[in-house]
């Protein structure tokens, strides 16, 4: 029942963000939930950088911020604050290198998307924000289902043993359905071929993203990211498919638009 209770409270706080938020409001959302996301993830990947972490999580939502308007930083930017993070880290911080490239990753694996997220709102609309989450929700749905039902071969039992080829692929077919139909009325340009592409794409990349996050805590030997919401884990847990899945469709909408 609490998890029930969780995840009807955050649908509909996701909801009401996505549909009501004026711009100013969801960057701000979205860059406080890429911080949440960056220090559940340096808790996993490296647990002892200790007051490193909270600077670490107001960069990623920095990055964030900047990444959902119009101000897009420039590759030479990138790669100097990028390496300007790594040489003090290491060289003035007495960082491992590992530890310190750990830190650093937060930014494209977490302020990057999630940036595209609101950036990707801006260009097609509140639908097309709708249409990717609900594409990810749909499959990674009927992966649970599907996978206890016909479940018989592990897809990646080194990492997620639950986990079944049977229901990625379950997951692949309902996510490219919900795509087909629901892209319909968000990208009426795009024929059935197109929506079918995209939709196995975000669902395919959804699955990496998920099986990516379940190596990380693996790794660490943690069953959760963090324990902040009931029932679910922590906000990393709840946005683990769609870090990896919301480029590719914002890049999808980049090429629709122009």
């Amino acid at each position: 029942m609490t998890r029930l209770i969780s995840g009807v409270v955050l649908v509909g706080a996701a909801l009401a963000a996505i549909l009501f938020l004026p711009l100013v409001a969801l960057r701000a959302l979205a860059a406080g939930v890429a911080a949440m996301a960056a220090h559940e993830y340096l808790s996993i990947t490296v647990p002892q950088s200790g007051p490193r972490r909270p600077v670490m999580a107001v960069i990623v939502a920095f990055v964030c911020w900047v990444t959902a308007g119009t101000v897009v930083p420039s590759l030479f930017g990138i790669v100097a604050l990028t390496l300007a993070w790594l040489g003090y880290s290491v060289l003035f911080a007495n960082q491992r290198i590992h530890d310190a490239a750990s830190e650093i990753v937060a930014t494209v694996y977490i302020g990057v998307p999630l940036g595209m997220l609101v950036a990707g709102q801006v260009l097609a609309g509140w639908q097309a924000t709708l249409v990717l989450m609900g594409t990810v929700v749909v499959s990674d749905s009927a992966q649970y289902y599907t996978g206890r039902a016909f479940g018989r071969r592990p897809l990646a039992p080194a990492i997620s043993p639950k986990k079944t080829i049977e229901g990625a692929i379950g997951g692949v077919v309902f996510g490219i359905v919900f795509m087909i139909v629901a892209g319909h009325y968000v990208f009426p340009l795009l024929g059935v071929a197109a929506r079918a592409a995209v939709g196995a794409v975000v669902v395919v990349l959804g699955i990496l993203g998920d099986l990516f996050e379940s190596g990380l805590k693996r790794a660490a030997g943690v069953k959760d990211s963090s324990s902040l919401i009931p029932g679910h884990g922590g906000v990393l847990d709840r946005i683990d498919a769609l870090l990896f899945a919301i480029p590719a469709f914002y890049f999808m909408l980049v090429r629709s638009t122009v």
